[in-house]
């Protein structure tokens, strides 16, 4: 049976210039209402966390949450699944310095109209400045990287920069931990404390 996965995966195909049937089948065939366009696999981490933390199942939905890959090819996939394309709600999330490869790709696929949300540096720093740094070391501590943060911490290039911008640099040292600590660190919030771009982000799909 046709799952969300198979529409993102289609969309991925066709975005790197392979053919658009299959994504439009899936999309009519699920059906697909909306697309959230994310950087990475650990955007998408957090947002399904938070959706699930709040009971929600977004691809049960008809949303699909899409990992572009890097905010640069948001063009193409707004191009191919906004208005031009496939003609769904798209939205997003994304870090402050990708903004305007945001605005101008939803301008170029005549989606002005519809919301995108903005991390003031990126969703990281949004997630550790909501739960606090004593916080976020207690997880970590609990996730059992507690010896690999210590050890991180001792590196010339981390003296002098802040406790927040060090544990944001260190979720980004290891492949596979910035998605791990997507959800671990949405889990974490509380109601009231979640980051706003986030919040919004769900609350308006």
């Amino acid at each position: 049976m046709a799952d969300m996965a198979s529409f993102r995966d289609a969309v991925t195909a066709w975005a790197a210039g392979g053919p658009g049937g299959p994504a439009r089948e899936l999309a009519a065939r699920l059906p697909v209402r909306a697309v959230v366009l994310l950087e990475g696999p650990s955007d998408a981490a957090a947002v399904d966390a938070l959706a699930g933390s709040r009971g929600r199942d977004l691809a049960a939905e008809g949303i699909c949450v899409l990992p572009m890959g890097g905010a640069m090819s948001v063009g193409r996939f707004t191009h191919l699944l906004g208005p031009p394309g496939l003609d769904l709600r798209i939205t997003g999330l994304c870090d402050e310095a990708e903004r305007r490869y945001y605005a101008r790709g939803w301008e170029r696929a005549g989606a002005a109209g519809q919301e995108f949300f903005v991390c003031a540096a990126d969703l990281e720093d949004e997630l550790i400045r909501a739960l606090g740094v004593p916080r976020v070391e207690e997880l970590v501590r609990a996730e059992g990287d507690l010896r690999a943060l210590q050890t991180f911490l001792r590196q010339p290039a981390q003296q002098g920069r802040t406790s927040q911008q060090q544990l944001r640099r260190f979720l980004g040292t290891k492949k596979g931990r910035k998605i791990r600590y997507g959800r671990v660190l949405v889990e974490a919030l509380t109601p009231d404390g979640i980051p706003a771009p986030l919040d919004e982000l769900l609350t308006r799909l």
